[in-house]
């Protein structure tokens, strides 16, 4: 298990999104414009080397805490949530997950600070966290990289250059917004 560089960390975090995603040295293919009829053509490769990058976010303001794994199991899980859990010590972090296997393994410790909150089997639809997968995705189509280690520097300077604002937007469902609106008014 490696850990890379966190993503930008500060004030309490309350309610966040947890997703995990592979990124590999497959390449990501995309469409592209073309004239009709005409194929899109760009180089691609099929090496099979990934990461797991690891994250939460908090849909109201867009604060994200981000982990590079080697891999995910139920130890990287338990690891991502006691760093979670350190990173904003000072809050009830209550974190919407899905309803995969190392989410429930019987030797996962919550963390006192951590409350999570399982959405419907089979709707990852609800978890915007996907949303933001798929727009750090969306850089990485048709581009090859030759080592791990490359595609991991690009990861880490897309995940920099994610600002509150931009993660608030893409993660900010208006269901979830309600309920959070609702949390706050009470």
């Amino acid at each position: 298990m490696t850990t890379a560089k966190c993503g930008k960390i500060s004030a309490p975090f309350a309610t966040g999104c947890f997703g995990g995603s592979r990124f590999g040295l497959k390449t990501i293919v995309g469409r592209l414009i073309t004239v009709c009829g005409i194929k899109p053509i760009g180089s691609w490769q099929w090496l099979f080397k990934a990461f797991w990058l690891y994250g939460a976010v908090e849909p109201a303001t867009g604060k994200a805490f981000f982990l590079q794994f080697s891999h995910v199991d139920t130890v990287c899980y338990q690891r991502f949530r006691d760093e979670l859990s350190k990173a904003y010590p000072d809050s009830i972090n209550i974190v919407q997950v899905d309803n995969g296997q190392f989410h429930k393994g019987g030797d996962l410790i919550v963390p006192e600070n951590i409350v999570l909150l399982f959405q419907t089997p089979y709707c990852p639809e609800l978890n915007p966290m996907e949303r933001l997968w798929e727009h750090l995705k969306a850089d990485l189509k048709w581009a090859s990289f030759e080592t791990l280690y490359q595609l991991q520097t690009k990861v880490d300077q897309l995940l920099n250059a994610l600002i509150a604002p931009v993660i608030a937007s893409i993660t900010g469902y208006p269901f979830i917004l309600d309920a959070l609106s609702a949390l706050n008014a009470v």
